[in-house]
């Protein structure tokens, strides 16, 4: 399965993924709970997930981030599963992104 499809399936049951991004200035290892995949602003395909932990550009913990799907390799599904919703998560957004793929 590609990326999409690994990200899609781990959204749907709602499991934590970790992975190694490339798509900033700070590459490195990211722990993920993973909430929408969807189109942003500039039409780029990109993951909108919760930073548990790992390396982080804003280094302000953890928090809403979202990621090129491009930019994600050694994807692993793990078996933990989060549960609820965070704070200002939105499955119908209607500014920032568009055309979802799947969601929470």
């Amino acid at each position: 399965m590609d990326t999409y499809a690994i990200l899609c399936a781990a959204i749907q049951s709602r499991q934590l993924v970790a992975f190694y991004y490339t798509g900033d200035s700070v590459p490195g290892d990211r722990l993920v709970e993973p909430f929408m995949i969807a189109f942003n602003e500039t039409d780029t395909l990109v993951l909108s997930s919760w930073l548990l932990g790992g390396t982080s550009k804003s280094q302000k913990g953890q928090g809403w981030r979202e990621y090129f799907l491009a930019s994600i390799t050694n994807l692993t599904v793990l078996p933990e599963q989060f549960s609820g919703i965070r704070p200002g998560y939105n499955p119908h957004p209607v500014k920032k992104f568009h055309n979802v793929q799947c969601a929470v």
